[in-house]
């Protein structure tokens, strides 16, 4: 099934059903979700947005107040009832009430769809908000297995692929972020030289809010030899986004990404990709095409496209970048 395919609450329908069907998701217009920020200022300048712009991502301040500045109202609304559901429930245990866990919102979706800087951007407006100033962003980019690592086990062609992750060591950090440790540390991942960065990484402490961003972040939990299921990193999500566009459209972003990088960071002496730097047009082209069509594309396919229907809201993107419409799992 490919993302210009539907899935259950995917339609063209105000309530995200088929003619005459019933949904378990709302499914609302770029111009209904616009409407949710019309009394509500932005957070965010032009200057703190530039820096958050991710490569080749057509994102401005239009899309953030008409988007993002909603989608960070309800995740506030998300985070302020958890919290009173924590007090409630410790008061039903007659408990002393503990600090409450951090709240983990999983962002998914393709390689050079953007969900990088959804998350960025999420970050920034979400620490805004006076009730949760404290919100951490890790990306599972570190949680790769280091190419030495992925040489050994033949897996350097399937990188970003379930396998190529150390889902113990990710299932782990989330746990811990769970259970309330006061620091948890996640490795850290360069792009530039294409590899996890050893002996460096980054330390969460007492974080209101955790976002977790990575292709995989939505991944079912792996059934065992024996039959059973163990636990799946989102399995601890409060709530979850996927960033979602129609396949030809991510396809056509990643050939213009690495275009861009070919004339930026690929020419960085450092750069494990510098060979490319190199190529002339048409061979960048040609390149960049064989990598999706051999890898990107069939991990999507494959791993990432399905998780989809698993995520609490979807931002479907149009050809031009612009979110076209907005699906809530309804509650």
């Amino acid at each position: 099934m490919t993302s210009t395919e539907a899935q259950p609450g995917e339609s063209s329908h105000g309530d995200g059903s088929h003619e005459g069907e019933a949904s378990p998701y709302l499914e609302l217009s770029r111009e209904a979700w616009a409407q949710l920020a019309s009394e509500t200022v932005s957070p965010l300048s032009a200057e703190e947005l530039e820096r958050l712009r991710g490569l080749a991502d057509q994102i401005d301040l239009t899309e953030v107040e008409q988007v993002y500045l909603p989608l960070s109202r309800l995740l506030s609304l998300y985070v302020s009832a958890a919290g009173k559901l924590h007090r409630e429930q410790e008061a039903f245990l007659h408990r002393r009430t503990p600090p409450r866990t951090p709240f983990v919102i999983g962002v998914a979706g393709s390689v050079a769809v953007g969900k990088s800087t959804t998350a960025r951007v999420l970050q920034q407006m979400l620490a805004h908000w006076p009730e949760h100033p404290n919100v951490a962003l890790v990306t599972t980019d570190g949680f790769l297995y280091p190419n030495d690592e992925l040489q050994r086990r033949g897996l350097m062609e399937r990188k970003g692929f379930p396998e190529s992750y150390d889902r113990r060591a990710l299932l782990k950090f989330v746990v811990d972020i769970k259970s309330g440790k006061e620091e948890v540390a996640a490795p850290t991942y360069s792009h530039l030289v294409y590899d996890v960065v050893p002996d460096e990484k980054v330390v969460i402490r007492h974080p209101d809010i955790v976002i977790v961003e990575g292709l995989n972040v939505l991944q079912p939990a792996r059934v065992r030899d024996d039959g059973r299921a163990g636990l799946g990193l989102s399995d601890f999500f409060d709530f979850s986004v996927y960033v979602d566009a129609g396949t030809a459209h991510i396809r056509r972003w990643y050939v213009e990404r690495f275009l861009r990088l070919r004339e930026t960071a690929f020419r960085d002496p450092d750069s494990y990709f510098r060979k490319y730097a190199k190529l002339d047009l048409d061979e960048a082209i040609a390149e960049a095409e064989r990598i999706w069509d051999t890898i990107n594309g069939p991990n999507l396919q494959q791993n990432v496209l399905p998780t989809r229907s698993r995520a609490t809201l979807v931002l479907r993107k149009d050809r031009d970048h612009s979110v076209r419409y907005v699906r809530l799992r309804k509650l």
